[in-house]
């Protein structure tokens, strides 16, 4: 047993008691293949994490046109990074790791020429640059993918960092020539 601790260990991070496990969420975004699936497990139990749920959204599809999986799962807090860089090494790509990481959602909605400027391109650049996880997207588009559409957008983010947020949208919105309809932030006394 290569895992187990050192005998004496006052601080047992791996004790089997309800103190020493925390529960995590991680999104990830799988190829729609035979084996995918059980590939992406596999890191989580190598590195100490126990599957608790595992939500597979095969009717839906990402911008990157892969298959959306959420993985409910519990391990001592010192083993969690691991599980994540195991995920990381075997090829997976990780939309969301973790259960606080994201603390405040927002909605934007963007107008334009949504599909000639790539749309996948646009929603990876705002997962990129904004630190951001597109949570959920509508697309209208009235006048069919050659003409002007909009998308309404509500993005999970890091508590605190709307207005830094906002503004890597304006300028990827500007790189695009998009309009960004933002919220109306504040307004709280």
């Amino acid at each position: 047993m290569g895992n187990a601790p050192e005998s004496g260990d006052e601080a047992d991070p791996d004790a089997e008691t309800d103190g020493g496990l925390r529960a995590y969420t991680v999104r990830l975004e799988l190829v729609d293949e035979p084996g995918e699936l059980l590939r992406a497990l596999a890191p989580i139990a190598d590195n100490g994490g126990n599957l608790l749920s595992i939500h597979h959204e095969r009717g839906n599809i990402t911008p990157r046109g892969h298959i959306p999986v959420e993985v409910d799962l519990e391990c001592p807090p010192d083993r969690f990074d691991d599980v994540v860089e195991g995920l990381r090494d075997a090829g997976v790509n990780i939309i969301q790791a973790g259960a606080e990481h994201y603390g405040e959602a927002v909605s934007v909605v963007l107008v334009g020429n949504l599909v000639e400027t790539d749309l996948s391109n646009t929603l990876s650049r705002i997962e990129d640059e904004a630190d951001a996880v597109v949570q959920d997207l509508s697309l209208a588009a009235p006048e069919g993918t050659n003409g002007i559409s909009s998308a309404r957008a509500r993005l999970a983010i890091d508590s605190g960092r709307s207005g830094d947020v906002l503004a890597a949208i304006r300028s990827i919105g500007t790189d695009k020539d998009l309009t960004v309809v933002e919220p109306l932030l504040g307004g709280e006394a």
